[in-house]
């Protein structure tokens, strides 16, 4: 059987006709109807090409709802993810993911994703017809923006993703900060690093140690022997000291600070 011809690409400035659609937020399944989706809202939705696939799973998917607190802020009502899997994939994926700030849409059949222009042919991977990546900003029920990723080869992941429309909301927004922190229970120092994050307003993930392999990881990963060692981007803090010295200066924390 041969693939559908692919229908007009959807632009901006053009209004999406979109009919049921069948909905995962809050926990569960509803069907809404996709003007009562867009009507006086502005919405982000991004399509991708399916359910536990590689950068679905690794960048796409976990980014935006990463960023959505940033991108709600910014003025996006709802951030919707497509994708042509069923129901039943989907809500075992956005589990998995643990994907709360994002609204999924399980478009099974393909028919919202056909209707603009994003409907593929990845029968060569066993896949059959899929979304093509593509992220868009709907207003009110139109396209505002639209990036789509370049007809190229294989699965190309350039200009779709979260920072790239959180940019286009604010070209001046800066996207947050990535902190963990090795820590062990009852350490004071590592408290007293926490609390002095938390007054910053740093998120943060933390890795608590056993005893048995805390100085075998910390050593691997930080050069030290001590916890609590933090990590700011990809850059090495290091302890409690050092993240007082970096967050308020040779001088110390300010008054009501912890010390």
């Amino acid at each position: 059987m041969n693939a559908p011809e692919r229908r007009h690409r959807i632009a901006e400035g053009e209004r999406i006709d979109a009919g049921k659609l069948r909905v995962f937020r809050d926990g569960r399944w509803e069907d809404v109807q996709g003007e009562q989706l867009f009507k006086g809202r502005r919405v982000i939705v991004f399509g991708l090409p399916g359910a536990f696939t590689p950068t679905c799973s690794s960048e796409h998917l976990p980014r935006y709802n990463e960023l959505a607190p940033e991108l709600r802020a910014h003025g996006a009502d709802e951030i919707v993810c497509v994708a042509v899997n069923d129901p039943f994939v989907l809500e075992a994926w956005a589990r998995d993911q643990e994907a709360d700030n994002i609204t999924l849409i399980a478009d099974g059949n393909g028919e919202f994703t056909e209707s603009i222009g994003m409907l593929v042919d990845k029968r060569d991977l066993g896949f059959g017809m899929r979304s093509w990546r593509y992220s868009m900003l709907v207003n009110d029920g139109t396209v505002e923006k639209l990036f789509c990723e370049p007809d190229e080869p294989g699965d190309p992941y350039q200009v779709s993703d979260a920072e790239t429309m959180l940019h286009y909301l604010d070209p001046d927004a800066k996207s947050p900060d990535h902190v963990a922190i090795f820590t062990r229970e009852g350490c004071p120092h590592c408290a007293k690093a926490k609390e002095m994050l938390e007054q910053a307003g740093f998120t943060y993930v933390e890795f608590p140690l056993e005893d048995k392999i805390r100085g075998s990881v910390v050593r691997a990963i930080a050069g030290r022997d001590t916890v609590p060692q933090i990590f700011l981007n990809g850059e090495l803090i290091g302890g409690a000291d050092a993240l007082e010295e970096r967050l308020y200066g040779a001088s110390g924390p300010p008054e009501g600070r912890p010390t």
